[in-house]
């Protein structure tokens, strides 16, 4: 049975219409932003409201169906970022004024690895620090009342 749109709306709101792993604002995006299954369905994951977050498509088709990352200190296999569990301010911070995302704890750190939160793997296609960079120009980022800035 597909998600409502009340509740797909209710994701959306509850996230501020924000996406829930790298903070990028929904109503500057070409497209409404994907409603995730933060316990994938082939994992056992359920339609309900504790299990959904809110994605944007970058974001949404990196974490794909994984739960989990590596540690690059540790190299230890370590959850991804949970958004009904965890606190985005916990595990991350913004650098370079909200252009770059850093992981401060282990699960911060896997979690911007497995989902390129900062276009690393692909350095040619600097795309989201880009988009980032312009988006402090027009003082539409980062996201009001994220503090977390170093």
């Amino acid at each position: 049975m597909p998600i409502s749109n009340e509740l797909k709306q209710s994701v959306r709101e509850r996230a501020k219409y924000l996406c829930e792993y790298c903070h990028s604002p929904e109503r500057l995006s070409a497209n409404r932003f994907t409603v995730d299954h933060v316990i994938p369905q082939s994992l056992g994951g359920s339609d309900e409201l504790d299990n959904l977050a809110l994605a944007c498509r970058r974001c949404n088709e990196r974490r794909y169906n994984f739960v989990a990352g590596i540690d690059p200190k540790t190299q230890e296999i370590v959850p991804i970022f949970n958004p009904r569990q965890q606190k985005w301010e916990e595990h991350f911070v913004w650098l370079d004024q909200g252009i770059v995302i850093e992981g401060v704890t282990p699960i911060g750190s896997a979690t911007c690895i497995r989902l390129d939160l900062n276009d690393i793997r692909y350095p040619e296609h600097d795309s989201i620090r880009e988009t980032r960079r312009f988006w402090i120009k027009t003082g539409l980022h980062p996201p009001q009342g994220d503090p977390h800035q170093v």
